[in-house]
């Protein structure tokens, strides 16, 4: 039984069975996964990876559920979790090597206390650093692509192979390892020596940006969609008029039209309605289909 080939890979302890994914998602939306298993090493990433192919099993990877919508009946298959078993942080003079599952919100921190500078326009940034690397996050004129200096992954053969940064073929929201399917194990990063007080005020400079203009206080996936080439999606979502628009417990972001939110028990159906709505107002108003940013996975 695959629970219990599970349990002798990663410990018992960390493998639950129905577990609903709406612990482990930023929008607080998801019904369960029919196994949840937090791997505490590459090595356990690999055997669990390559026991789910062996029992032609699906398997799906995620960080801290920062840009996911998980279907409201869930996820066949296993979900692995790369967060709070892979938190290792490694700094010798202006470099960095984090494990995948760390949040950017303590990388800056970390950072800020070594005295690195580069890292600034991540530290809002929800998620992991192994989830930044895969869509080349970016904010406030930084993006990932600018600080990577290599990436190990685990490949689409169960190996790890270490990728210097000229081989990530970095673009907007996308990378190699995105198009690929790798699973980032670990990240190196190439700071520069800088001035703790400097550091530390454009990280908070950033942090008063993000909370004056962004719905912090809701659950939400961060930013629905995707830049459109020469536009900006919550200027056109709120050009079409849909400010506040809402389908049940979802709602297009009164402070932020860039950000559905969930004002309470939305379901993954209300988000997803709400999105094609949005998508087909704004391509009707302006001849622009907004392309999701946020991941889709399980059963809708």
């Amino acid at each position: 039984m695959i629970y219990q080939r599970l349990c002798e890979i990663a410990g018992a302890e960390n493998v639950c069975r129905q577990e609903p994914m709406s612990r482990h998602t930023t929008f607080r939306i998801g019904g369960p996964a029919d196994y949840f298993v937090l791997p505490h090493s590459s090595g356990e990433l690999a055997a669990v990876i390559a026991l789910c192919r062996e029992s032609a099993v699906p398997w799906y990877v995620i960080g801290n559920g920062s840009n996911l919508l998980v279907g409201d009946k869930g996820v066949r298959g296993v979900v692995i979790q790369l967060f709070k078993n892979f938190q290792k942080i490694v700094i010798e003079e202006e470099t960095a090597v984090l494990q995948a599952g760390v949040i950017n919100s303590l990388a800056a921190k970390r950072l800020l206390d070594a005295e690195l500078t580069g890292f600034e326009f991540a530290a809002g940034i929800p998620g992991t650093i192994g989830g930044a690397v895969v869509m080349n996050a970016g904010a406030y004129g930084g993006e990932m692509k600018d600080i990577v200096s290599s990436v190990t992954v685990l490949d689409e053969n169960g190996a790890l192979q270490t990728l210097p940064a000229d081989e990530l073929e970095f673009g907007y929201r996308t990378s190699i390892v995105a198009r690929r399917g790798y699973v980032v194990t670990e990240v190196t990063l190439a700071l520069q020596r800088g001035c703790r007080e400097e550091i530390a005020a454009r990280m908070e400079e950033l942090k008063e940006r993000r909370i004056t203009k962004q719905p912090l206080e809701y659950p939400s996936a961060g930013s629905t969609f995707k830049r459109p080439e020469g536009y900006f999606a919550g200027k056109l979502i709120m050009d079409a008029g849909l400010r506040g628009f809402s389908v049940g417990g979802a709602q297009v972001s009164e402070k932020h039209c860039g950000f559905v939110i969930n004002t309470g028990g939305a379901t993954a159906a209300d988000v997803v309605a709400l999105m094609e709505a949005v998508q087909d107002t704004v391509e009707k108003k302006f001849g622009v289909r907004l392309e999701p940013e946020v991941k889709r996975l399980g059963e809708f």
